[in-house]
């Protein structure tokens, strides 16, 4: 497994200092450096994984599903790389690479072209 992208939940709890997660992942960088932090004193789950931005202000957690095998990885000294990727309607996206390999972007989805955006329903002729 070279990289994957792991989904960033909890964007809309308060952080106790600093500004606010959502602000803070508006702030990042598609391909800036995020940083994985264990929480094994984390009241609510102990096997819980934070995601901080380059700038050191949390940005979210782990997903529950992800956060006890990425952890157990640090927690073994696993070699791993972060990077953000995107927002989300939910939190955000972070790319994740181990073993010395640098994460890269994924590449961008491409729009349709001929999508209507104003949700008008094309008028046809009855010929």
């Amino acid at each position: 497994m070279r990289s994957l992208s792991l989904a960033i939940v909890g964007a809309d709890h308060p952080n106790k200092r600093g500004p606010t997660r959502r602000f803070e992942i508006a702030m990042c960088i598609p391909g800036e450096p995020t940083e994985l932090r264990p929480e094994p004193n984390n009241p609510a789950d102990p096997q819980a994984v934070a995601v901080y931005s380059a700038r050191g202000i949390q940005i979210g957690y782990l997903t529950a599903e992800r956060a006890p095998w990425i952890g157990s990885m640090i927690r073994n000294g696993r070699e791993m790389e972060t990077i953000f990727q995107a927002p989300t309607p939910y939190g955000a996206v972070v790319r994740l690479a181990f073993d010395g390999k640098r994460p890269a972007l994924p590449p961008a989805l491409e729009l349709e072209q001929d999508v209507d955006w104003d949700g008008v329903d094309p008028v046809y002729d009855d010929d």
